[in-house]
């Protein structure tokens, strides 16, 4: 890894070759140490180690700026880098409005997030770990897979306006899915530390939910009351956050929150933030602009309050940067990354027992948008459903196809779980708990 100390040397010596009459330039350098195991078959089949580092050097002149990437991390690399994106310059269009650059030069060192058991993690302590869980499954006659993986993270964003911006975190990740002669089943969960994840407990979960033993029933299509496990519930939020909650597609008039903050979108007792300095989280202090990340309540229960925003989206709107800049270039514009679901006071088995009849749905899969505005998905379920019949889990029933508005299903909340789970999708990372709906629409089965 680089450190504080060499990055902002490596910083100083690559704006120094650059010369005081260079042209605004910003570096923003990503580096990465990822430790990888994974397991098939109840035994391990993958060790692996990644080390990767790469900048995005970005030169504004005017109203024209160009981006470069590199992955030679030296001054004398960065700076020619620079002076290739310079040379590039000339072959961009010019911008209605001048490039949006940081306003105040500031210095941010930030460790937090850090875990030493993560930094430290061995091959032969996440073998130890993995072995408990392919032990459980080979004593339920099933066969197990995932991984478990343990990541040293660095984010280095740097200008020549004497901005410098350095933050270290460590992200450790795990995931069990085992498969029975009838179904499978899955569990996972993410957290800073890696001593803090229980590979044991998710195999045992991800049995349950493979309910080995069981024949699975098929059921009719249709509208039914569910309760959706944590990993449906991720999925929903990160996709309401991807279809709605950045300050571009608001403007654009894409987002289901435009033109309706101040009114009720979801149910009241949903709130919803994007909190990046969770210290319970995987915490990122700035973002890819230099800017410090602030949390923002999107959804305050139910009510649509604020988007998340970025520079430029910040300057059309005439107001301040939460801090939810991606790294150039970027055509996505802000992007809430650390969204959370405010729990309830539920248990699982009170929200089970709260139904007469419906749906328990653990994990939602390929979903993809079908319009952005009304929120509509389409996708199916995976890793076990079950059919709820007076307030106990009945019987597993086969994978269930769906189209539905996410806004709507949330606007239908009856209850919230209180126990939370930091999950990581796609980009995002999540923290959420189950949540019981009155209504869902399935329209097939997907076999």
């Amino acid at each position: 890894m680089l450190g504080e100390t060499r990055a902002a040397a490596l910083v100083e010596q690559t704006l120094a070759q650059l010369g005081s009459e260079f042209p605004y330039c910003e570096l923003a350098i990503s580096v990465l140490d990822s430790q990888l195991t994974r397991f098939a078959n109840n035994r391990i089949h993958q060790n692996v180690a990644e080390y990767s580092a790469d900048a995005r050097v970005r030169v504004v002149q005017g109203r024209r700026e160009s981006v470069v990437g590199t992955n030679d991390l030296t001054p004398a690399g960065l700076a020619e880098t620079a002076r290739q994106a310079l040379a590039l310059i000339q072959h961009q269009p010019e911008a209605a409005e001048p490039p949006t650059l940081p306003e105040t030069a500031h210095r941010v060192i930030s460790t937090l997030g850090v875990a030493s058991a993560t930094a430290a993690s061995t091959p032969d302590q996440r073998a130890e770990a993995v072995a408990a869980a392919c032990q459980i499954a080979r004593e339920a006659n099933v066969a197990a897979f995932g991984f478990l993986s343990a990541e040293v993270q660095e984010r280095v964003v740097a200008n020549t306006r004497d901005l410098f911006c350095y933050h270290q975190g460590t992200a450790a990740d795990s995931k069990v899915t085992v498969m029975a002669e009838e179904g499978a089943g899955a569990a996972s969960q993410a957290a800073a530390s890696i001593d803090q994840l229980d590979l044991a407990a998710l195999a045992s979960e991800a049995i349950r939910r493979a309910a080995p033993g069981q024949r699975r029933r098929a059921l009719p299509p249709g509208t039914y009351p569910v309760l959706l496990d944590v990993y449906a519930v991720a999925d929903v939020v990160r996709m309401l956050g991807t279809m709605g909650f950045g300050a571009l597609t608001v403007q654009e008039g894409r987002s289901f929150l435009t033109d309706r903050f101040g009114q009720s979108v979801l149910g009241p007792q949903v709130t919803i933030r994007d909190d990046a300095i969770d210290p319970t989280g995987l915490p990122a202090p700035f973002d890819w602009e230099g800017v410090p990340t602030q949390p923002v309540t999107i959804i305050d229960q139910g009510v649509a309050r604020a988007a998340v925003y970025d520079l430029a989206t910040a300057a059309h709107a005439g107001r301040a940067s939460t801090g939810h800049g991606l790294r150039r270039p970027n055509t996505f514009g802000p992007w809430p990354l650390h969204l959370v679901l405010s729990p309830g006071d539920s248990s699982l088995e009170s929200l089970v027992a709260g139904m007469d009849r419906g749906v328990f749905i653990s994990h939602f899969w390929y979903t993809r948008t079908v319009h952005d505005r009304w929120t509509v998905v389409t996708g199916m379920t995976r890793d076990g459903a079950f059919w709820v019949e007076n307030g106990e889990i009945a019987y597993p029933i086969e994978n269930l196809r769906f189209t539905q508005s996410y806004a709507q299903a949330l606007q239908g909340v009856e209850a919230i779980g209180g126990a939370t789970r930091l999950l990581h999708q796609m980009m995002a990372t999540l923290r959420v708990p189950a949540v019981r709906l009155s209504s869902f629409e399935f329209t097939g089965q997907s076999g």
